[in-house]
């Protein structure tokens, strides 16, 4: 018996869709060209209008279009942003601003339901220019074209789940510029930066070979990791069922599941799943809070922090947009965070980057400061001054030179207008002979210049200050910002 097999093909029409970022209540970078860009049919012609400006594109071979915009000034005026392809589509409540990009690891992700005054701040946080975005925990071994989220309008109903480091950085910038601000929190803990970088950006990096060796010695291990896992794991199963049964409580730890292939510690994971689904988003700058995954490997940071920001810059296509980050708080004795902290300082040798130093906001007993207030301000102190053009101090006193003097060092500061202290013992200063060991210091501000000496050191050759995990804190400036940790050595440790 023989069967005849017809088959009926029809096309099937793909309707016009938009990039992940393009929803209601979405914040458009003001006075730069806006790209806007989604899939459809190929072939298809598409339309965008938005702002009395209509733009048209034809979708590629596979599917893909997009079109540009022309610079807008700010509207804080809620506008209709519609595609319009063989279907329609309509974006609600668009508004034309300030957009950043805030990304990191926990403490840029750290909520402001969970930051200092919490329940005052989000009573408080009637802000419907300011809008959030949340990019959802996402790891990739490929780069993602979607990181489905929506945008929320700030008020006190949705506040509290903002990333607390960008909302209060938003905050300062909408009451300053008076303009729409749009705030894309791209972040996740316990996160090291390899893993916010494209292959290219490790490629290129002197470290990118040693990342590379350690992740395959790490997807080496991980049969035997897996083994051991499942193993503690039965054994917590049965523990914990025996004390059920016994009616007794006590906390017992859950074994931590190891990490895998396509996990977030793989190297390119969360660039591809959580940064590449949004370029090319036109935005203002990026805001960065991360570094403590990476403090023992900090020689390695040295390069690939600027890196990073050199290989985003790139992908973005919008020049060297402005790049700030927060240097990592005091905390509790960390062996390297000195280090890190010094690391970190390598990327302001690239254009349009900044520091906001919280060494005196951290605290001993938590890797998460919550006073995410002051962290957010002194960022956008860095904004006010070097991206929107205010005449305002933005850097507490950062360290330019030294000369000796009869047994004493004398230090010079940038920033340095109105030096002070907060401690008349000044506290947090080390200086070191010859001999390369560091002893407490005496010190004394002499009009713009600090004056260093002990004596055990007859003669000094390097001073050390707030170079500890959780150093003491002394030295300001007039804007009542503080000293950014430095030394005048290159010692090992």
């Amino acid at each position: 018996m023989a069967v005849l097999l017809f088959i009926c093909s029809s096309r099937i029409h793909a309707d016009v869709t938009l990039a992940p970022l393009f929803r209601d209540n979405t914040v458009l970078q003001r006075d730069k060209p806006v790209p806007i860009w989604g899939k459809a049919d190929p072939g298809e012609k598409v339309n965008v209008s938005f702002n009395r400006q209509t733009q048209t594109a034809v979708t590629d071979n596979h599917g893909r279009w997009r079109v540009q915009l022309a610079a807008m000034p700010a509207s804080s005026t809620p506008a209709k942003l519609t595609v319009q392809g063989k279907n329609t589509l309509t974006i609600q409540n668009v508004l034309v601003g300030e957009v950043w990009l805030c990304s990191g690891q926990s403490n840029m992700e750290w909520l402001v339901k969970d930051s200092l005054n919490a329940e005052q701040e989000i009573a408080a946080a009637d802000f419907p220019q300011i809008r959030h975005f949340r990019v959802p925990h996402v790891a990739a071994v490929s780069p993602q074209g979607d990181c489905g989220s929506t945008w929320t309008v700030c008020s006190p109903a949705s506040a509290g789940a903002y990333s607390a480091a960008a909302y209060y950085f938003g905050r300062e910038l909408c009451r300053q510029l008076g303009v729409p601000i749009g705030l894309i929190n791209s972040s996740w803990g316990g996160t090291q930066i390899e893993s916010w970088m494209s292959p290219a950006g490790l490629a290129g990096d002197p470290a990118g070979p040693e990342v590379d060796k350690r992740w395959q010695e790490e997807i080496q291990a991980m049969p035997a990791k897996r083994a051991a896992y499942e193993k503690a794991l039965a054994q917590w199963n049965k523990d914990a069922a025996e004390a059920k049964k016994n009616g007794k409580v006590f906390k017992i730890r859950k074994p931590s599941e190891p990490m895998g292939i396509g996990s977030r510690q793989q190297p390119s994971a969360l660039y591809n799943a959580m940064i590449a689904p949004l370029v090319p988003y036109a935005i203002r700058g990026v805001i960065w809070y991360q570094g403590e995954a990476n403090a023992p490997r900090y020689v390695e940071y040295r390069t690939l922090f600027p890196s990073m920001i050199r290989q985003w810059r790139h992908d973005f296509r919008q020049g060297d947009f402005p790049f700030y980050y927060v240097q990592l708080a005091n905390h509790r004795p960390r062996k390297h965070w000195a280090f890190l902290r010094e690391a970190q300082e390598y990327a302001l040798k690239l254009p349009a980057t900044g520091q906001a130093v919280a060494i005196d906001i951290g605290e001993s007993n938590g890797i998460h400061p919550k006073n995410k207030q002051e962290v957010g301000r002194r960022l956008a102190l860095n904004a006010f001054a070097t991206t929107y053009g205010l005449e305002i101090e933005y850097s507490g006193p950062r360290y330019a030179g030294m000369t000796v003097e009869r047994g004493e060092v004398r230090l010079r500061f940038r920033h340095d207008q109105g030096l002070k202290t907060k401690d008349p013992a000044m506290p947090g200063f080390e200086i070191a002979g010859h001999d390369r060991k560091f002893v407490p210091a005496s010190a004394r501000i002499d009009g713009e210049a600090v004056v260093v000496s002990s004596k055990e050191t007859k003669e000094p050759v390097a001073v050390r200050y707030a170079w500890a995990s959780d150093p003491p804190v002394s030295l300001y400036n007039a804007a009542g910002l503080p000293a950014a940790p430095f030394r005048t050595d290159n010692w090992d440790e």
